[in-house]
């Protein structure tokens, strides 16, 4: 069963408290999402670092529950 957009907010907003996130189902089908997520905890770390610190938050869904991810993250201007 897919997971929905609710779904993979709640779980990275739960890994990174301050981030914000923004999800977008990219097809309509609850299988292609686009995500980004901005959290001071990106400072200092390589787009892979942030990446992986994403689908960490995830728990394993990625390839499973969750399809496909379009990924963005950044550290906000100020952090």
């Amino acid at each position: 069963m897919p997971m929905d957009a609710g779904q993979i907010k709640s779980l990275i907003e739960a890994a990174l408290p301050e981030a914000q996130v923004t999800i977008e189902d990219l097809r309509g089908d609850g299988d292609h999402y686009a995500a980004m997520v901005v959290s001071p905890a990106f400072k200092g770390k390589t787009r892979v670092q942030q990446h992986q610190m994403v689908y960490q938050a995830l728990k394993g869904a990625m390839g499973g529950e969750l399809h496909a991810l379009a990924l963005q993250t950044a550290a906000p201007p100020d952090a």
